[in-house]
């Protein structure tokens, strides 16, 4: 029945400027689909965001935080996660992973928090995470603010998997993050860490509260004095119009005050403070400088003396 499937590939153009024959979507799209939104830059305003593949297994995340964009991509349906049918999940990635593409990873946490249902009788990790480990060239990406890991601490074989957690600040997270403690967060990360699994950690979005620079660094003493990550992403509040509509809460907007191609920005000074600071620390404290930024402008890469045609981000081999 896979054959029946059609992979369909696209010419897309890369931020280096070449171009490639990539995998567009499977089938209608429905659960691997390219994410293309953020065109080639451009301009320096415009954000720099590499085209991905999105397993788009569930919509929705069981957590409130008061920024988050799927308040405004699911703002008809509502952002209770709804798991599709594993059935046609399996045929899709199936199909995907039999057909001869270039390496990919395939993000499962843009729609959806990736550990959604690691409390039900049928987990998402049990279920897909044994079909990526019969191939070597794909992998598969968990992004999660959750700390429910014990099904992860269970599977022997995970050498396809990446795990990124994403923290904040203790007292941003807080106040805006209606998700578990980033003190549980970082252990979680340490537990999966220790047990083989490959570990990636966004800090995003950064905010610029009343002394910011002392919680941000105390985070980043917090992750490594557990364990060190893989990589690390920076990003900073931003909100898509649709989010900002959408949102209960909105006492974070006051801190946005400019325009991008993805919605509306912290200052350029203030995002570029909170970044050097941070990358500045993270290499001498640590001597550490895996570091990439998400969704950020091409000018503030090029301020910070980073190269984002060679971007080595959280969603990216």
């Amino acid at each position: 029945m896979n054959d029946m499937l059609r992979v369909k590939y696209a010419k897309y153009t890369l931020l280096d400027g070449s171009t490639r024959e990539l995998v567009q979507k499977v089938a209608d799209g429905s659960i691997i689909t390219r994410f293309d939104k953020t065109p080639v830059p451009e301009e320096p305003t415009n954000v720099v965001c590499p085209h991905f593949l999105e397993l788009k297994w569930a919509n929705g995340c069981p957590y409130n935080c008061a920024w988050c964009y799927l308040q405004g991509t699911f703002r008809f349906t509502g952002k209770q996660p709804r798991i599709k049918d594993y059935d046609k999940i399996a045929k899709h990635v199936e199909t995907f992973l039999s057909n001869g593409s270039q390496p990919e990873i395939l993000n499962t946490g843009e729609l959806a928090v990736s550990l959604l249902s690691e409390k039900t009788d049928n987990p998402f990790s049990k279920f897909m995470i044994p079909t990526f480990e019969k191939q070597s060239k794909h992998k598969i990406l968990f992004l999660t603010k959750s700390t429910n890991i014990g099904n992860l601490l269970k599977i022997d074989k995970h050498d396809t998997v990446i795990l990124s957690f994403s923290m904040n600040a203790l007292p941003v997270a807080e106040k805006w993050e209606k998700a578990p403690k980033v003190e549980d967060r970082i252990k979680a990360a340490k537990q999966v860490a220790d047990a083989g699994y490959e570990v990636r950690i966004r800090i995003d979005p950064m905010v610029p509260v009343f002394e910011w620079e002392e919680y941000y660094v105390d985070l980043v003493d917090r992750i490594f004095g557990s364990f060190v990550p893989e990589r690390i992403t920076l990003g900073s509040l931003r909100g898509l119009q649709s989010t900002i509509n959408n949102s209960k809460d909105r006492s974070w907007v006051k801190f946005l005050s400019e325009k991008s191609n993805w919605g509306k920005k912290i200052d350029t000074d203030t995002r570029y403070a909170m970044y050097k600071r941070i990358i500045d620390y993270l290499k001498d404290g640590y001597d550490y400088q895996k570091v990439a930024l998400c969704k950020e402008t091409v000018d503030m890469w090029n301020r910070l003396g980073m190269d984002y045609k060679k971007i080595k981000c959280n969603c990216v081999w």
